[in-house]
Order: structure tokens, then C-alpha cells, then sequence
């Protein structure tokens, strides 16, 4: 299938509104469909780590309404329910068990996706094709392929998409890249992306490393989709699926839609990616263990212009975060904090905190400021999804933002497993000459499921 270009896609749905006299494109419920008050309706997937804490921010919008939780897990779907009717006071919000029949419904406009990765694609890319705008948690997908085929859907379906990348819509995080991309730490030649090590006993399970029944509330058929089969092992399942190969991709993948986001937004790479990924040193557990995926882990990616990308968790030369130097300086941004090798970048982050945001516009400029380009400022990360909605334009991170983010990590991971650089088209998005490699873009699929070309 021919890829759609991402300009092409915002000048047709820029032109479909003008031509059937809208201003905007807007929700679903505008058109007669049945939506409480004329506001935004969505549902939300995945009652783990992420999807209670994305629902509490969508509760706190007055314009949106959230009517049906999907949860293959009755406990966590109970859970969800309680939270969502307990804050509307009533009991309105409905329960499902499949995504395909709450898909299927006509009266919703938006969706929240916050399951484990190897239910992305198949999920976005059922909410595309059922007209669903959605808010997805990082990283796009398992795989390159998968990210790949959710692109392609969300484009042929003209849907929004805003990705859980929610440090774009952080002051100290888009100053600093607006700092690099001013220039004001001359030629960018080095980016280092900090991420975290290790595993996490997230879910608390303590000991529970034997293979048993699965609880008779969770549909562990189902849980595992299109993933291989394998014995149900409490403690690799609910939040800590992230250590298992067949499920998640480890701290490296859960992490880079966060710092390699956030170091290509500085590098203006939102739409390339590298050209060479090399593994530099992993340690990796045998693929037979309960978490299997890399505890430490070191790659190198080149880039375009001489810029050398440094992905690391557990090395200590390598902060937590995101840091760009370049000739003049440097600049590292991370949770609740910002630094910088001169004096007179430390002050910008001071005058630019608490600019106004002008919603889907670059934050104002302040006198004669050194920043001169601005990059999109937002009022909060789920607010201007909500907005996008409405005005069909794109998110601050979109879905083809998403799938760039997250390629790096992919490709450092296949780097470690063939142990060998791998060489990357950032045009065609191919691995070049190496076979056994470019099987690794994809996987295949338990059936009944498909993964749609």
C-alpha cells in the first residue's frame, strides 16, 4: 500500500472541511450521533499502569465524556467502571470484554489505548478503520511493521492521534530542544538518550514465578493475542509483561518514545531517523527466562550531519534524559529539571516558564528573546488531543512522530540480537543488506490474528 505523505494528509482534511462548509472537522456526536451534552466521547482500553492515570486527566475535562472501559481482565474492568461512574456519579459508563463490539460503536468519537504492546497495532488500527480518534501509550508498537501498518491506517482513516509522549507538553523539554534547534549551542554533533536499567517488580508479585491456572477473571487466551503462545506466569503478565520478549520490548523500548522523542524533536528528525545502529554492549538474560529483556544496554546510532546518538540504561556517563551538545555548549532536559553549560541558557528556561500557550501555535515571543523559532506549545498533554479533535489538526506528537521516536530502539534491539551494526534507509525504512536482520522488523502472528498490510 502507498504511503500517504503527512502534508498531504493535513491539506486534505484542511480542504474536506472548507468544502462541506465547516470550519472545523468535529466530533461524531455533532452529527447526530448519540453523545451526552455535545461532548467528546471516548473509551478507554487497559486498566494497568497507564490507562488509570490517562482516564483521571480525561475525567477532568468538561468536555469530555467517557462511556465504555474494555478490560479482559474482569477485576481490572470492575476496577475501571467503579472509578469512571463513581466520578460521574451515575452508572452510565458500560463494561466490554471484546475491543472489536466497543469499537463498533457509532456514538463514540475518541478512544484511549493503555494495553500491553503486542496489542497495539491490532487495536489502532480497529479504531481507525471505525472512525475513532486515539489517544495511544508509547511505544507505537512491538515491532517496526506494526508501527508501520498503524501509520498507514491512521493516514488512509484520516484520524488524530496524540501519543502518551507526554513530555512534549513540558516546558523544560521544549525549551531545551527549542535551544538546539535556535542553534544556540552551535552544531549539534552528540545526543545522548539516558534511559533506565534493570527490571521492576511493578505488579508487586514477590515470588510468583511458577507456572499456574490462570485466574479465572482474566482471559489469558486473549491477554496473549497475537503474540506466541506460553504458560501463564503471574509475574510476567499484569505491568511486568514489559520484561517478556513475547509481550513487551524492556526498559529500552519502554523508555525511548520518551528521551528519543524528546531528542529528536531538538534535532528536527520528527520525520528521518538514523542511518547506521550499533550495539556497543547488552546484557542480556537467556531468552528462556521469565524476563528476558536487556538489564544494560548501550547502542550508538549516527544521523545525518555527523550527529552520533548515544541509547543507554545502566551507565553512568550517560544521564537520565536527554542531552544535545554541540559545538558552543550543551543542554540536558529531563523529568523536573533542566541544565545547560553556560550561564545564559540556564536564564532562558526562567524567562520562557509560563509563557501563554496559544493552542496549536508556538508559544508568543517575549521582546527580543534569542528564541527565535518557537515549537508547538500545548496547555497539557490530553487537553490538546481533546482540542485536535476538534479542530482536525495534528497533535504534538502525532502518529508518524510516534513511529520515528520509537524506531531507534527498535533497531538498537535487533542490533543486540544479531550482535552486529545495522545499516538503516530512513526513506524506504528498510535495513539494508542484511536478511536475517530485516525479519526481525516483523514477527508472526498467533492465529486467528492478522496483521493488516
Amino acid at each position: 500500500m502507498k504511503r500517504v505523505p503527512y502534508t498531504s494528509r493535513r491539506q486534505f482534511l484542511a480542504h474536506s472541511a472548507a468544502a462541506i462548509g465547516f470550519p472545523t472537522i468535529v466530533p461524531a456526536s455533532v452529527f447526530g450521533q448519540n453523545a451526552p451534552s455535545n461532548k467528546i466521547t471516548m473509551a478507554v482500553f487497559g486498566w494497568g499502569m497507564m490507562g488509570p492515570s490517562n482516564t483521571s486527566k480525561f475525567l477532568q475535562e468538561p468536555d469530555c465524556q467517557i462511556v465504555a472501559a474494555c478490560d479482559i481482565d474482569k477485576r481490572n474492568l470492575e476496577k475501571a467502571l467503579g472509578t469512571i461512574n463513581g466520578a460521574y456519579k451515575n452508572q452510565d459508563c458500560k463494561g466490554y470484554h471484546d475491543y472489536r463490539e466497543l469499537m463498533a460503536r457509532k456514538d463514540i468519537d475518541t478512544v484511549m489505548l493503555a494495553i500491553p504492546d503486542n496489542w497495539h497495532a491490532l487495536t489502532s488500527i480497529e479504531a481507525a478503520k471505525n472512525g475513532k480518534d486515539i489517544y495511544g501509550e508509547k511505544p507505537l508498537a512491538r515491532t517496526i511493521a506494526e508501527q508501520q501498518a498503524i501509520v498507514r491506517a491512521v493516514q488512509k482513516h484520516n484520524r488524530i492521534w496524540q501519543t502518551g509522549s507526554w513530555q512534549r507538553s513540558e516546558d523544560n523539554f521544549r525549551i531545551g530542544a527549542e535551544i538546539v534547534r535556535n542553534g544556540l549551542i552551535g552544531k549539534l554533533t552528540r545526543v545522548e538518550v539516558g534511559l533506565p536499567a534493570g527490571h521492576n517488580d511493578f505488579a508487586k508479585t514477590g515470588d510468583k514465578r511458577s507456572v499456574t491456572p490462570p485466574p479465572a477473571e482474566l482471559d489469558y487466551e486473549m491477554w496473549i493475542g497475537p503474540a506466541a503462545m506460553q504458560d501463564y506466569i503471574e509475574c510476567r503478565v499484569h505491568k511486568n509483561w514489559r520484561w517478556d520478549y513475547n509481550i513487551g520490548g524492556g526498559q529500552l523500548l519502554d523508555w525511548i518514545g520518551h528521551h528519543c522523542d524528546i531528542a529528536h524533536w531538538g534535532m528536527d528528525m520528527d520525520s528521518s531517523g538514523p542511518s547506521l545502529v550499533k550495539p556497543l554492549q547488552v546484557d542480556m538474560p537467556p531468552r528462556t527466562d521469565i524476563w528476558n529483556t536487556a538489564t544494560k544496554y548501550r547502542a550508538e546510532a549516527t544521523y545525518a550531519g555527523d550527529i552520533t546518538m548515544i541509547i543507554a540504561g545502566g551507565h553512568d556517563d550517560i544521564a537520565m534524559g536527554t542531552k544535545w551538545i554541540g559545538t558552543d555548549g550543551w543542554v540536558h532536559v529531563n523529568r523536573g529539571s533542566y541544565d545547560a553549560s553556560k550561564p545564559e541558557l540556564k536564564k532562558i528556561i526562567k524567562k520562557r516558564e509560563g509563557d501563554k500557550v496559544v493552542e496549536g501555535s508556538a508559544a508568543p515571543k517575549l521582546g527580543d528573546d534569542v528564541i527565535k523559532h518557537r515549537l508547538y506549545a500545548t496547555p497539557g498533554h490530553h487537553r490538546n488531543f481533546l482540542d485536535c479533535v476538534k479542530s482536525r489538526k495534528p497533535t504534538v506528537t502525532p502518529v508518524e512522530t510516534a513511529h520515528r521516536s520509537a524506531t531507534p530502539g527498535h533497531l538498537a534491539l535487533i542490533s543486540f540480537l544479531v550482535n552486529r551494526p545495522i545499516k538503516w534507509d530512513p526513506v524506504k525504512e528498510e535495513i539494508i543488506g542484511d536478511p536475517e536482520a530485516s525479519k526481525l522488523l516483523t514477527r508472526e502472528y498467533r492465529g486467528p490474528w492478522k496483521l493488516e498490510a
